[in-house]
C-alpha cells in the first residue's frame, strides 16, 4: 500500500501531525504530558486519523480502561473496521502486547515495537505512527532507572526507522522527578498544542554518564 506522502518518508520531509497544522518529522520521538484523558484524546484521535488518511500504519498500546472508548470515538471519524481488517490500525492493551504477564523487560518491549515496524514494511506501509500510553510503567518497572533506560533505547529505534512515536504521560499519575527524567529522553515535546524542540534532551550516552 503506497502512502499519499510516499512509500518511504525521507528525513527532510515533514508530515502532518493532525493537530492545527503542526508538522513533525520521521524519527521524531515526542513526549506528551496531559492533565486529563480528554486532553489525551484531543491529541491521539487526530494523530491517528491523520495517519490513517495518509496511508500510514498506526500502532497503539493503551493502558487505561477506557481504551475501547477511544476506538469508539475514532469509529465516528474514520472507517475503523476497514483499517483493522487490513491491519493498517493495530490497537492493543499493554497487558496483551508489551507485558503479557511477565516481569518488565526493556528488550521485550522494544522487540514488540520493532516487530510492528517490520510488519508495516512487509505489508507495504511506508510509514508507521506509534502511540503508547505509559501508565503501565507505574506497575511494572522496578524504578525510574528502568523507565529512563527504556525510553532512551526506544529513542534510538524511532530515529532509525520510518516512523514517529508519541509517548503519553498523564501528569497526575507520575511524580515530578520521574517526569523530569522522562523529559530528558525525548528530543521533542508536545505542550499547549505546539511541538517544541526539547532543551532538556540528552543523548543516550550523555544520559548514561549523568546517571552513573
Amino acid at each position: 500500500m503506497l502512502t499519499s506522502e510516499g512509500t518511504m518518508q525521507m528525513a527532510s520531509e515533514s508530515i502532518a501531525l493532525g493537530l492545527s497544522g503542526l508538522r513533525i518529522f520521521p524519527g521524531d520521538h515526542i513526549c506528551v504530558f496531559y492533565p486529563t484523558r480528554a486532553d489525551r484524546d484531543a491529541v491521539v484521535l487526530p494523530y491517528l486519523r491523520q495517519g490513517l488518511d495518509a496511508g500510514h500504519m498506526c500502532v497503539g498500546t493503551m493502558d487505561s480502561a477506557d481504551a475501547e472508548g477511544l476506538l469508539d470515538t475514532l469509529r465516528s471519524q474514520v472507517d475503523v473496521p476497514s483499517a483493522l481488517d487490513r491491519h493498517q490500525l493495530e490497537m492493543y492493551t499493554s497487558a496483551e502486547s508489551i507485558l503479557r504477564g511477565a516481569p518488565f523487560s526493556a528488550q521485550t518491549v522494544l522487540d514488540f515495537w520493532e516487530r510492528n515496524i517490520d510488519k508495516a514494511q512487509q505489508a507495504g506501509f511506508g510509514f508507521t505512527r506509534m502511540v503508547g500510553e505509559m501508565e503501565w510503567a507505574l506497575r511494572q518497572m522496578p524504578g525510574v532507572e528502568a523507565l529512563v533506560g527504556y525510553e532512551a533505547a526506544l529513542n534510538q529505534v524511532v530515529q532509525r526507522s520510518p516512523m514517529v512515536g508519541l509517548c503519553l504521560y498523564e501528569l497526575d499519575q507520575f511524580g515530578g522527578d520521574v517526569l523530569v527524567d522522562v523529559l530528558k529522553t525525548h528530543p521533542k515535546m508536545l505542550i499547549g498544542g505546539t511541538v517544541l524542540d526539547n532543551p532538556y534532551y540528552l543523548q543516550p550516552d550523555e544520559l548514561h554518564t549523568l546517571r552513573q
